[in-house]
């Protein structure tokens, strides 16, 4: 039993040298290839990376702000009944890329003044939680967006 604790702790700490080695890699690697995306407020390396695949693996698709929201699965959909008016988000899409959206939503909710008026605001005019983070996030593509368009600009040959 000991002897498999112990092993089980190696294997550990040698997973979470290798992980601190990558990341180091990969910091330096994100912050080049995009700068002002990776500036942005809650967009740290992880999510600058994850935005980047997704963005990257379908350039053609990013013509508009709109269709980058749909790639990453934040556009609106209306989903009322009857006399109710709402939206959800579309469920398709890159998860990865909504996880991204996502995290710098939390981010902002929780560090960001602006962002945490906005969810006073929202929540006296009645919105819910899940509505505000679904506006949140479409929000947040309009400055990925643009940062994305910037980068790629600057960084094509």
């Amino acid at each position: 039993m000991k002897a498999g604790a112990a092993q089980l702790a190696r294997r550990v700490t040698t997973l979470t040298e290798e992980i601190i080695t990558l990341d180091r890699q990969l910091t330096p690697l994100v912050r080049q290839a995009a700068p002002r995306t990776s500036a942005l407020f809650g967009v740290g390396t992880d999510v600058a990376a994850q935005l980047l695949t997704t963005a990257g693996d379908n350039p053609d698709r990013m013509h508009y702000e709109a269709a980058l929201a749909h790639l990453c699965g934040a556009a609106p959909i209306p989903a009322g009944s009857g006399r109710a008016r709402r939206h959800r988000l579309h469920r398709g899409g890159d998860r990865g890329a909504n996880h991204a959206l996502h995290t710098i939503a939390l981010c902002r909710l929780r560090y960001d003044p602006r962002t945490r008026a906005y969810q006073q605001r929202r929540t006296t005019e009645g919105l819910g939680e899940q509505d505000i983070l679904r506006c949140l996030k479409r929000y947040i593509i309009r400055d990925i967006y643009t940062a994305l368009r910037a980068d790629f600009v600057a960084f094509t040959p």
